[in-house]
């Protein structure tokens, strides 16, 4: 599983890796509001840990900024204070649980746990990209209302690249997250199955929509 803390006390993100690498967590650090929400837009994470006093950008003004990007990734809030109007606000803003420091590690690693736990429940959410829809729960897809008949990793990478639209992936990124990191597949399988979305987008009047962004990768514009 992946972790993404976003923590800007050296002392505590450190503390809080070395837990979750002991639980077998992959874990990577933020130290400030604005790199903490370039992770998350840029890669997938199945939970986040964040702090609500950041530099740059608070805890607060990151989570509605990711959800309105699209970014469902549970989210728990880190802060030292213990006001009910700071758990509304951080709540409020598209936090899912909150915990007040200090704090005990197991606490935080059975809070981590049970957002996990509810994180795999099937929802009906859905990602508007342009005149492309996405229905995750249904595992669905159509473009200018038409459905588009996709496979199960096609599926995934067309998710993939319209949670992320405007936003440019190398093959080893999209490898990463749309396959796993072990994969020993042929060397062209992305660019494989960027040819086949391509067509079938094509076929449903959107030619074009995934770009090749030369020397680097591929993204999805609107």
């Amino acid at each position: 599983m992946r972790v993404l803390v976003i923590e800007d006390n050296y002392d505590i993100a450190v503390s809080i890796r070395s837990m979750l690498e002991r639980r077998k967590f992959s874990v990577d650090v933020a130290s400030d509001g604005d790199s903490g929400l370039e992770h998350l837009l840029r890669d997938v994470y199945d939970v986040a840990v964040v702090d609500i006093v950041l530099p740059k950008r608070d805890g607060f003004s990151l989570c509605r900024a990711a959800r309105e990007h699209g970014v469902e990734t549970p989210m728990l809030m880190l802060t030292a204070r213990d006001a009910v109007e700071d758990r509304v606000l951080g709540l409020d803003s598209g936090a899912d649980d909150y915990l007040v420091k200090p704090f005990v590690d197991e606490e935080l690693a059975a809070r981590l746990r049970a957002l996990l736990r509810r994180g795999k429940v099937p929802t009906r959410s859905t990602l508007i990209a342009g005149e492309l829809t996405i229905d995750v729960g249904a595992r669905t897809a159509s473009f200018r209302g038409k459905p588009l008949p996709l496979g199960g990793t096609e599926f995934r990478l067309l998710e993939f690249l319209a949670r992320n639209v405007g936003l440019t992936f190398t093959r080893a990124q999209i490898l990463e997250h749309v396959w796993d990191y072990d994969f020993d597949g042929p060397s062209n399988i992305v660019d494989v199955y960027v040819s086949q979305l391509r067509k079938k987008l094509a076929a449903r009047g959107g030619k074009g929509i995934i770009v090749t962004v030369w020397g680097v990768g591929y993204k999805l514009t609107t």
